[in-house]
C-alpha cells in the first residue's frame, strides 16, 4: 500500500485511478471484516469512504495528486489502525 502512494505523485492519470480503485477494494475488505468483528462504526465509516473514493475516482485522479495522496494517506491509516486492533485476518465470513 506504502508503495502505491510514494509514486501517486509520478504516476500517470490511469494509474493513479487504479490505484484509487484498489484502495477502496482494501477498505472495502477491511469494512466486511469489520462486520465480523462487531465495529459497526468502522465498517460503515470505511464502507462510505471506499463508496465514495470508488464513485470519484477519476476526478481525484485527474486534479492535484498531492490531495489524493493525502486521501490515500488517511485510508491507509485507518486500515492499519484495524489491523493492529484485529491482527488476525477473517477466513469464513459464513454464519450458522
Amino acid at each position: 500500500m506504502e508503495e502505491n502512494i510514494n509514486i501517486i505523485k509520478s504516476a500517470g492519470i490511469d494509474e493513479r485511478e487504479e490505484i484509487i480503485v484498489d484502495f477502496a477494494r482494501w477498505l472495502e475488505a477491511a469494512s466486511q471484516d469489520a462486520l465480523v468483528y462487531g465495529e459497526g462504526r468502522f465498517a460503515m465509516m470505511s464502507a462510505s469512504m471506499a463508496e465514495a473514493m470508488r464513485v470519484d475516482a477519476d476526478e481525484p485522479a485527474r486534479d492535484n495528486p498531492e490531495n489524493t495522496e493525502r486521501v490515500l494517506q488517511q485510508a491507509s491509516a485507518m486500515m492499519a489502525q484495524f489491523k493492529a486492533a484485529y491482527p488476525h485476518r477473517v477466513i469464513s465470513r459464513s454464519v450458522h
